[in-house]
């Protein structure tokens, strides 16, 4: 094949000023490198070197065809212009790869030339490779010549070093704690995209306990090492704000609207100037909030409690939720515009009965920040380990609080560890007291969960199956369908029967009670 170098005319090293070198002839006498066609950019004020230049690299090397394209620049620094004109001149040229070999020389023209035949070589609308020349070194003869291939599956060393890179952003968004759900894992990596190339925000949604704010603050020490920020990390929790106070504490507040000393306030918004605005627990936040703070994230302007003047703050803004933002938004208690702002991006964060192979990795963790947290290490004794591990994954424990509850149990066998050991007895009784608390917080929720699914049909059922019926609703709206939620209520005896199906188990159970799959999941 031909090879064909396209570049532009060096209006001061192709007239021999240093070292008599000129790149653009030098680019013919180089041995294992024939050029069989050079095409020469020039502007026409500079059609006598053009000329000159071409007639050295014929009496160079006569095998050389030389071809003078004129492309004018009014200014070759202007970065649109350039790239504008190199960009028209690539869509006319008419490319025959079939027959040619291209090249790009980026040696000569301005570093807004180079930049440019870079970004258009690199994203093939110039199909070609790069070449950079150099002049000789001083105990050198011949000029240095480096040919460079942009197919990138050349530079694996390269590319595995921006992988590398992104592991380690992604295990900073993890806590540094090995989880294996793939599902987590490929939600992190999102996650770490979407901090390190965007400044929308972010919305965090899912239970309580599983992890929101602790991913918010990496986030931000995320964007923090990325440079996408500069301020401080500013959490409001939501929850408390209400009424005229809520404002001044998220808008801030002049002294002269209260004419007491010491009411002046710059509000949280200000305080976030430049960095990051947590709004946990959203979903609770007011609708006039609601309405002044959508305001606020899009223009970055508001006015502090007892002001004329508006105030500039500009921020990026994180959200946790833990309840459903859309069925708010449905029972016109949240903001339909506010929601759409905030859902950029949205991330549902994994409760902990769905991470069951990620608890081992988190009873580590937790383990090591004890160790931190108590001053002397803990550990489990065999049995108490194996035992409380088989609690924590077994399909059948519910973890409503999540991790906050996960970690908390670990923290309180810690405390209560004689000599730093974990013994099987402590073991037992960290998880009867676990199940009592469970059973407590749902006894309540039992009677108000039947209602919501049989209505009026509820009174009429013994406390008995009451209860029972409860916790199956609760499993099925918990389970992808209704084979795993038949997996997860039957998992002692299943073990024990010669041939199991579950779901049609759980099937036949509903319909005792005029119920269905759809009926009892989150799909109703």
């Amino acid at each position: 094949m031909r090879n064909v170098v396209l570049g532009f005319l060096g209006t001061q090293l192709d007239m021999g000023r240093r070292r008599r070198w000129k790149p653009t002839v030098s680019l013919v006498t180089h041995d294992g490198f024939p050029v069989d066609r050079l095409e020469i950019l020039y502007d026409m004020r500079f059609r006598d070197l053009a000329d000159i230049v071409r007639t050295e690299v014929q009496e160079t090397n006569p095998q050389t065809e030389v071809m003078l394209r004129n492309l004018d620049l009014s200014d070759p620094w202007d970065f649109q212009e350039v790239y504008g004109k190199l960009f028209d001149f690539a869509r006319g040229y008419g490319f025959d790869e079939d027959r040619e070999r291209y090249h790009v020389h980026l040696t000569t023209g301005t570093h807004v030339a180079q930049i440019c035949w870079f970004l258009l070589t690199e994203s093939r609308h110039i199909p070609a490779r790069l070449i950079q020349t150099g002049p000789p070194g001083r105990e050198e003869d011949k000029a240095k010549f480096d040919l460079i291939d942009l197919d990138l599956s050349r530079y694996n060393a390269l590319q595995q070093r921006f992988d590398q890179l992104s592991r380690e952003y992604s295990d900073q968004l993890k806590g540094g704690i090995a989880t294996s759900n793939p599902a987590y894992n490929a939600l992190i990596d999102r996650i770490e995209l979407v901090a390190s190339n965007s400044n929308e925000p972010i919305l965090l949604l899912g239970e309580t306990g599983t992890g929101k704010t602790q991913l918010a603050e990496r986030i931000y020490s995320l964007k923090l090492d990325r440079r996408r920020l500069k301020g401080r990390l500013v959490h409001v929790n939501c929850a408390t704000l209400r009424g005229q106070d809520a404002r001044a504490t998220l808008f801030g507040q002049r002294r002269s609207f209260t004419g007491q000393a010491g009411t002046e306030r710059s509000g949280l918004l200000r305080e976030a100037d430049g960095g990051v605005l947590f709004l946990d627990e959203v979903d609770e936040l007011g609708l006039k909030e609601q309405s002044i703070l959508l305001h606020a994230i899009e223009s970055g302007r508001f006015y502090p409690l007892g002001s004329d003047s508006e105030v500039t703050s500009r921020f990026q803004v994180i959200a946790g939720a833990n309840r459903d933002l859309r069925a708010l938004t449905a029972e016109g208690l949240f903001r339909s515009d506010l929601l759409a702002r905030l859902n950029m991006w949205s991330f549902r964060l994994p409760a902990l009965r769905e991470r069951r192979e990620d608890i081992e990795p988190n009873l580590r963790f937790e383990l090591d920040r004890a160790e931190k947290d108590l001053g002397n290490r803990v550990g489990f004794n065999t049995d108490a380990r194996d035992r409380y591990l088989r609690f924590a994954s077994d399909p059948g424990t519910p973890w409503p609080g999540n991790f906050r509850d996960f970690g908390g149990s670990i923290r309180r066998l810690c405390v209560l560890a004689p000599r730093g050991r974990i013994t099987l007895a402590m073991v037992e009784d960290e998880i009867a007291t676990l199940q009592a608390d469970w059973r407590s917080a749902e006894a309540d929720g039992d009677a108000r969960l039947v209602r919501e699914v049989l209505g009026e049909a509820a009174a009429e059922i013994d406390r008995f199956d009451l209860v029972q019926l409860a916790e199956v609703i609760r499993c099925c709206r918990n389970s992808a369908s209704l084979s795993a939620a038949g997996r997860s209520l039957f998992a002692a005896s299943r073990a024990k029967r010669a041939s199991t199906n579950d779901a049609d188990r759980l099937r036949k159970y509903l319909a005792r009670f005029g119920l269905d799959w759809a009926a009892v999941s989150d799909e109703a």
